[in-house]
C-alpha cells in the first residue's frame, strides 16, 4: 500500500495493491472546506496523471460543512467514488453530499465495505 504524507490533514490516505485510493476520515471530525481541499489535493497528488476509485470511509464523521460539500462536489483524480458509513447519521452526512447536483463522477453510498470495493472495481459502462 502506497501512503500519502499529508501535512496538516485530518483523513488518512493511501493507495492499495488493486490501485483503490483509500481515504479515512477519523472518528468524530467535523470536516470544513480547508480539511476538504488539502483532502482532493492530497488524492491528486497521490493519483498524478491516473485516475483510480476512491473509498471514503467517513464512518462516525461528525459533519460536512457546506464549503466541504462545495470542494466534493470538484473533479479530482477519483474515477468513482464509494462512501462508506456504519450508521444513519452517516447516512444523512452522504445524502447531503450526494445531494450536490452535479456530482464529477459516479459516487455511492454502502454500508459494506466489501459491497463498496465490488462496486469500485467493475469495469465502467462503455459510453458511445
Amino acid at each position: 500500500m502506497t501512503s500519502q504524507p499529508a501535512e496538516e490533514a485530518k483523513a488518512d490516505l493511501a493507495l492499495d495493491e488493486l490501485g483503490v485510493v483509500q481515504l479515512k476520515w477519523p472518528q468524530g471530525v467535523s470536516i470544513t472546506e480547508l480539511d476538504a481541499v488539502a483532502a482532493m489535493q492530497n488524492v491528486n497528488d497521490l493519483c498524478g496523471a491516473g485516475r483510480h476509485p476512491m473509498l471514503v470511509d467517513m464512518a462516525t464523521t461528525a459533519q460536512v460543512s457546506r464549503g466541504a460539500r462545495t470542494v466534493f462536489g470538484r473533479p479530482c483524480q477519483a474515477s468513482r467514488i464509494a462512501l462508506l458509513g456504519a450508521s444513519p447519521v452517516d447516512k444523512v452526512v452522504a445524502n447531503f453530499i450526494l445531494g450536490i447536483n452535479k456530482l464529477p463522477c459516479p459516487t455511492r453510498f454502502f454500508t459494506s465495505r466489501d459491497d463498496a470495493m465490488v462496486w469500485l472495481l467493475k469495469e465502467p459502462a462503455a459510453t458511445s
